[in-house]
């Protein structure tokens, strides 16, 4: 599930990367990263100043903070179209990738990349395999800026012809984790699905990359045993059929870290020295997911060192925290009367979640591929959220339509979890839930204590709640006496049938 927890993936579809650093922003030049070293100065092409141009914007690609968008009318990076990429093997030959490779031939192949081991190694196993040009391309789905430090520096030194990095954070927000949010989709009663979510934003945007630069396939580095997997190429297939894809881990012989790191030295690819982590994650913008060792065993309870994202509930704040959350249609759009956009708001409530502890679940779930695993995840903000949303529902849907939701709500999160978004089908309940919750409108008070999330106040302009119905006071509306009728026909077929048990012919 954590192959591709640095991945992320891009926003437009246009061709030019346009970077915009914060401590030097730069709103006039547009920079390819390609094998030719071509720079794109007000639409001119320019080869002769790649050094200058670094000075001048004050940094290279790996010290970059800002955001990355593609644009232009139509596609015109045209890095490495000259030039074959040698790749440098264990014999020190030269070995042209125009020709055919082990197994086959491609063009030019899309990688989701995030610059550890095993996506540093794809590239070089894709250009000996299939002799392709590779492109490697990073989205920002809110996994952290550490993780997306030296990227270019790696992707070349593994062989790519470029680097491609897209911000995603807010359309992860609004058009994925929002939609499921108002749709309640919850995976087995407790999982949220965070990583279900940004596998088809990461997906989307790799087809978008592979039109840009003429890519003829996509590649991950999902392994064969996993979801996404499946998330990744069923995107792929409903948005591109005609692309190839490239799934390493289900073709070479690589069974382990220590086979990586060999095949990186015989093919002089730079092995990263990050320290490897015990567990496999997987984080954005929504959660955190930690599976394997001391997890894998369902008995063991999780380390407390393990948390990255969450205070012990033990250690929290000792006074609790209220906090209210402004929802239209069903949607979050404010904390605490003040309006943010999805990413940030999101982000805020991450951080004040976490500080006191919210979002924890620890469960074994059914992965699609047909295996159990256990996993434990930690989503302060979704959680926040999610209990927000069903609180003011209370107040605005009527039992028939809360029901329907509810049961659709099942069905939503198994298709988001198998990685069928772009499924008609679930477009299909998107809209309802949609349509549904338009009178979702109001606010929700709640008090984070020690990790837990109560309620304290709704409010809405489309509240059926009618104070004068409810009160045990006698009202016009509501007249008790009509009670006694409405239970003789409700209780009738009870009633009947116990007749019939006890060989009554008549009732008074």
């Amino acid at each position: 599930m954590a192959q591709l927890q640095a991945f992320s993936a891009t926003t437009a579809s246009p061709s030019h990367l346009f970077y915009s650093a914060s401590k030097n922003p730069v709103t006039n030049y547009h920079k390819l990263i390609s094998c030719t070293g071509f720079y794109q100065v007000h639409g001119k092409v320019d080869c002769s100043r790649r050094s200058s141009l670094f000075k001048e914007l004050g940094a290279n690609l790996s010290e970059f903070r800002g955001h990355a968008v593609l644009h232009g009318s139509k596609p015109t990076v045209e890095a490495c179209k000259n030039s074959a990429i040698k790749a440098v093997l264990s014999s020190d030959k030269e070995v042209e990738t125009k020709g055919r490779g082990l197994r086959g031939k491609l063009n030019k192949v899309v990688l989701a990349y995030s610059g550890g081991l095993d996506t540093s190694v794809i590239v070089p196993w894709l250009r000996e395999n299939y002799g392709c040009e590779v492109v490697c391309f990073t989205a920002d789905v809110g996994q952290g800026l550490q993780e997306l430090e030296g990227l270019e520096q790696k992707a070349k030194a593994s062989g790519a012809c470029q680097l491609v990095v897209k911000d995603l954070k807010e359309e992860f927000v609004r058009d994925y984790i929002f939609p499921c949010l108002r749709a309640g989709a919850v995976y087995e009663r407790k999982y949220l699905l965070g990583t279900s979510m940004a596998r088809p934003v990461i997906a989307k945007a790799m087809v978008d990359v592979a039109k840009e630069v003429g890519a003829d396939a996509v590649s991950h580095g999902c392994t064969g045993k996993g979801n996404d997997q499946v998330r990744f190429e069923l995107t792929f297939f409903a948005l591109n059929p005609a692309l190839n894809v490239v799934a390493p881990w289900r073709e070479w012989d690589i069974t382990g870290r220590e086979d990586a790191i060999e095949y990186a030295k015989k093919h002089n690819v730079p092995v990263p020295v990050t320290k490897k982590s015990i567990y496999s994650r997987d984080r954005n913008l929504w959660h955190l997911s930690h599976e394997g060792d001391i997890l894998e065993d369902p008995a063991n309870e999780p380390k407390k060192d393990m948390y990255m994202m969450t205070a012990d509930p033990e250690d929290a704040p000792n006074t609790p925290e209220y906090i209210e959350i402004g929802i239209v249609s069903g949607v979050p759009v404010s904390v605490n009367g003040k309006e943010l956009s999805p990413a940030t708001l999101l982000s805020q409530i991450n951080e004040i979640g976490g500080k006191h502890g919210i979002g924890r679940i620890d469960m074994v779930e059914n992965r699609l591929v047909g295996m159990k695993s256990r996993g434990v995840y930690e989503t302060p903000g979704g959680t926040i959220l999610f209990n927000a949303v069903r609180e003011l529902e209370s107040l605005t849907l009527d039992r028939e339509t809360m029901q329907v939701k509810d049961s659709l709500a099942l069905k939503y999160a198994e298709l988001v979890y198998a990685g069928r978004w772009f499924d008609p089908l679930r477009e299909s309940m998107d809209a309802f839930m949609e349509q549904i919750t338009r009178t979702t409108t109001g606010s929700v008070i709640l008090k984070l204590y020690k990790g837990s999330v109560t309620v304290t106040s709704r409010k809405s302009p489309y509240s059926l709640y009618r104070e004068d119905i409810s009160s045990f006071e006698t009202g016009q509306i509501y007249d008790q006496a009509d009670a006694g009728g409405f239970i003789r026909l409700y209780g009738l077929p009870m009633r009947v049938r116990a007749m019939l048990e006890k060989g009554m012919q008549s009732a008074s």
